[in-house]
């Protein structure tokens, strides 16, 4: 018996030593008090520069991580914001992650992005991710209702903010484009230029924002008597925009392309330029 207890404690020894360092080694290191390593750590304005630094130099010396998981058990959140997007891919999504990543600097608050690439699964996986995590808000660019999972993170205490959309929940938050005025402002610049057989490509039909882009199209294209043509694409990328558009310009007799994106509108640039179609002429 005597040697297994010896082997236990030699197996107990060898794995403390490989344990990752507590806030209570830095304090033994440092010859201070744990709540003024806590200060160092979350108030250090409030320790003495001497102290700060000797506990600064302990915290390199053990290789001291603080547990970011405990301390948001303790606070019930963290500083931190995640943001669901629908497509990372698409520039439109990359200008919204630039502008909340700004915001939430401006808060001295940390930003987590997570892409739900056009998938329920993966928008509902992130969102209860984000709800385990504790952040302190979670900002989303969701796809159709329904948004039970979105609810049940605003149940439980965590702001949701949904970008480009609407909710029927009033106590959910939206921060809107008047996608409509938007597809009215596109197709009245065609119009303009003397357009008036027009085809609107839309990638993601199912999208509110590309149906209300495609009401505003229609609007303008009745007020002026021109008329219009609607192709659905496979998705809102270069390549669908290349393909769809070039057998569009071989097939039709078209004034104008309006897209409801930039990268459709790129591969229907370049599939125009392929065909020897000079654009914007």
């Amino acid at each position: 018996m005597a040697p297994s207890r010896a082997r236990a404690r030699h197996a107990d020894d060898g794995h403390s030593e490989r344990r990752a360092p507590r806030i209570q080694d830095v304090a033994r290191r440092a010859g201070v008090a744990i709540g003024t390593v806590s200060n160092v750590l979350n108030n250090p304005g409030l320790v003495a520069e001497q102290t700060r630094l000797k506990v600064e130099a302990a915290i390199a010396e053990l290789g001291f991580v603080r547990n970011s998981a405990a301390r948001a058990l303790a606070a019930r959140r963290t500083d931190t914001v995640g943001l669901v997007l629908i497509d990372i891919g698409n520039s439109l999504f990359v200008d919204i992650a630039r502008g909340a990543e700004s915001a939430a600097g401006e808060a001295q608050l940390k930003l987590l992005l997570a892409n739900s690439d056009s998938t329920r699964t993966k928008q509902d996986n992130y969102l209860e991710l984000f709800d385990q995590a504790r952040v302190a808000g979670v900002l989303l660019t969701p796809l159709e209702e329904p948004l039970d999972v979105a609810h049940t993170v605003l149940g439980h205490g965590r702001p949701v903010v949904l970008v480009i959309a609407t909710s029927p929940d009033p106590l959910t938050c939206s921060v809107m484009v008047n996608e409509e005025l938007g597809g009215h402002l596109a197709a009245s610049h065609l119009l303009d230029r003397e357009a008036r057989k027009l085809l609107f490509l839309a990638g993601c039909p199912d999208l509110r924002l590309i149906r209300r882009r495609l009401a505003g199209v229609e609007r303008a294209v009745a007020e002026a008597g021109a008329s219009l043509g609607v192709v659905e694409a496979p998705d809102l990328t270069i390549s669908a925009g290349r393909e769809v558009g070039r057998q569009l310009l071989l097939s039709q007799s078209l004034d104008g392309v309006v897209c409801p994106s930039d990268l459709l509108a790129v591969g229907v640039i370049q599939a125009a330029t392929d065909l020897g179609i000079r654009v914007p002429d």
